[in-house]
C-alpha cells in the first residue's frame, strides 16, 4: 500500500509481510536511516491470554523490561552491540508503559544493520544461568533508581493517582518481583507478545520498499495470527490519594500535579483528537506564555519552566507537570484556583490559536528527522492510527473542543500532588 499526504508533501509504504509483519517504510533523502522494530507489550501487560484461552496468565512486575535487555544475549556468546559495531550502527532499546522497542540509526550500510536488527529480536536465548546473572544486573539498576528523585517523583505520581491499574508499577518492577522470573516464563512472554501480528517494523531514511523487504524474506519466518488480551484493572475517576511525599537528597523540593483521566476514547481518531487537545490544553495551561507559570515565576514560587506530559491511549490517560519548588503546597492551591477561573472565565481565543499552531508546526518538523519519523509512526501504528491523520486532526480542532476538555478532565476529585523534599540534616 502506498499513502502520500500532499498537505505534507511525504509519502510512506505500508506491505503486509508473509511472515505476518506490518512493515512501514518512510523514504527520506537525509544522511541518517533510522530503524524501529516494536511489539506492543510493556510493563503494563502482566495479566494476559490468548483469545481461545479460558484462564489468564499472570507473570511478575518488570518481565518486559527483563526480556528487552536479555534479547542483545545471543546463543553464540557474541554480544549484539559488538555486531552493530562492525557495521557502525548505533543501537538502542527501551520498554515503556505499553511497548518494547528495539532501534538503530546509521550512516552507512543501513540493510546489513536491517538483517541484525530482525535477526536478533527474533532468536530469544534465555538460560537459568543467564537469568540469574541479569536479576544481579538489574537489581542493581533498580536500586539505583530509588536514588533518583524525578523517577520517584514520577512513580509518586501515578501511584497517588492510580490505586489498581499497572501503571502505577514500576517498568523495571522490584528486586523481590524480578527475582521470580524464569527462563520458562521469559519464553512464555516472549512467545506471546513477540508473535509478529502483534509487531511492527518503521524504517525512515534513505531506502527502497524493494530492499526492505528483501531483508525481511532473508530473515523471517512465516508465523499464524494470534490474538491477546491484556487486562487491566478498572479505577474510580477519584485519584486514589490526594497527595504523596518522599523525603530524598535534593537541594530544593520537588512537586508534580497529576491529573487524572479514566475517560478512555475508543474510536481511533477521537482518541488522537484528545491526545491532541490534551496537549494544546497543556500549553495553554501551564506554558512559558501562560498566566499561571509567569505569576508563579515572577513571584520566586518556581525557579523554571514547567515540564508537562500527557498520555492519552487505548489503556490509560492523565496529565501530569512539575517543577522546583520552595512551596508546593501553595503551587497546588494555586493551581486549583486558577483551573477555576479558567473555567469560568474561558480560554482566552489567542493563546487557542497560538498552541494550536505550535503544535502544528512542531509535528509538520517532525518530518525533518529519521528518528522522530520512525518512533512517532510506530505509536500512532500501535495505536491503530496514521501520523498523516493526526495532521489533519489538529488542524481541525476547534476552540469550543479545548473548552469541553477543561470542563470534562479537570475536577478536583482527580488532582494528586506528589513532593520531594529534602532530606533535613541535624547539626552535630
Amino acid at each position: 500500500m502506498f499513502k502520500e499526504s500532499k498537505l505534507l508533501n511525504e509519502k510512506y509504504y505500508h506491505v503486509k509481510h508473509k511472515s505476518g509483519l506490518n512493515i512501514y517504510i518512510f523514504p527520506k533523502d537525509l544522511t541518517t536511516s533510522y530503524a524501529v522494530f516494536g511489539t506492543r507489550y510493556g510493563s503494563i501487560d502482566n495479566k494476559f491470554r490468548f483469545n481461545n484461552e479460558t484462564d489468564y496468565t499472570v507473570v511478575p512486575d518488570g518481565i518486559a523490561h527483563f526480556l528487552e535487555h536479555k534479547m542483545f544475549e545471543n546463543e553464540d556468546g557474541e554480544d549484539t552491540f559488538a555486531k552493530f559495531a562492525r557495521t557502525g550502527a548505533s543501537a538502542n532499546a527501551y520498554t515503556s508503559f505499553n511497548m518494547t522497542v528495539y532501534l538503530f540509526s546509521c550512516t552507512d550500510r543501513f540493510y546489513d544493520s536491517l538483517e541484525i536488527l530482525l535477526d536478533y529480536v527474533t532468536h530469544p536465548y534465555f538460560t537459568p544461568q543467564t537469568v540469574e546473572k541479569e536479576q544481579g544486573i538489574i537489581s542493581q539498576e533498580i536500586r539505583m533508581g530509588e536514588d533518583n528523585p524525578g523517577r520517584s517523583l514520577l512513580y509518586g505520581t501515578l501511584q497517588a493517582m492510580y490505586e489498581k491499574h499497572n501503571v502505577r508499577i514500576e517498568i523495571a518492577g522490584t528486586v523481590e518481583s524480578i527475582s521470580e522470573i524464569t527462563a520458562d516464563v521469559l519464553y512464555k512472554c516472549y512467545n506471546t507478545f513477540y508473535n509478529f501480528s502483534n509487531m511492527a517494523l518503521c524504517v525512515s531514511g534513505n531506502v527502497t520498499l524493494d530492499e526492505v523487504v528483501a531483508v525481511a524474506d532473508k530473515i523471517l519466518p512465516e508465523q499464524p495470527e494470534i490474538k491477546i488480551e491484556s487486562v487491566y484493572d478498572k479505577e474510580d475517576a477519584k485519584v486514589f490519594n490526594n497527595y504523596f511525599t518522599k523525603k530524598m537528597q535534593v537541594s530544593k523540593p520537588l512537586f508534580s500535579i497529576g491529573i487524572k483521566d479514566v475517560q478512555i476514547i475508543r474510536d481511533t481518531k477521537e482518541r488522537m483528537k484528545k491526545s491532541a487537545g490534551m496537549a494544546i490544553l497543556n500549553s495553554i495551561l501551564y506554558g512559558k506564555s501562560s498566566p499561571f507559570f509567569n505569576e508563579l515565576y515572577e513571584e520566586g514560587l518556581i525557579s523554571g519552566p514547567l515540564d508537562c506530559w500527557n498520555e492519552h491511549n487505548k489503556a490509560f490517560s492523565f496529565t501530569m507537570f512539575s517543577g522546583e519548588s520552595n512551596d508546593p503546597d501553595e503551587i497546588f492551591k494555586r493551581f486549583k484556583k486558577y483551573i477555576y477561573v479558567m473555567q469560568n472565565a474561558g480560554i482566552h481565543g489567542a493563546d487557542f490559536n497560538r498552541c494550536k499552531r505550535v503544535l502544528y508546526a512542531n509535528t509538520v518538523k517532525s518530518f525533518d528527522s529519521t528518528d522522530d519519523i520512525a518512533n512517532n509512526f510506530l505509536n500512532f501504528i500501535f495505536e491503530d492510527g496514521d501520523i498523516f491523520d493526526f495532521v489533519d486532526i489538529v488542524s481541525q480542532i476547534d476552540y469550543n473542543y479545548i473548552m469541553d476538555l477543561l470542563l470534562e478532565m479537570y475536577k478536583e476529585d482527580y488532582y494528586s500532588l506528589a513532593t520531594i523534599y529534602p532530606i533535613e540534616v541535624t547539626a552535630e
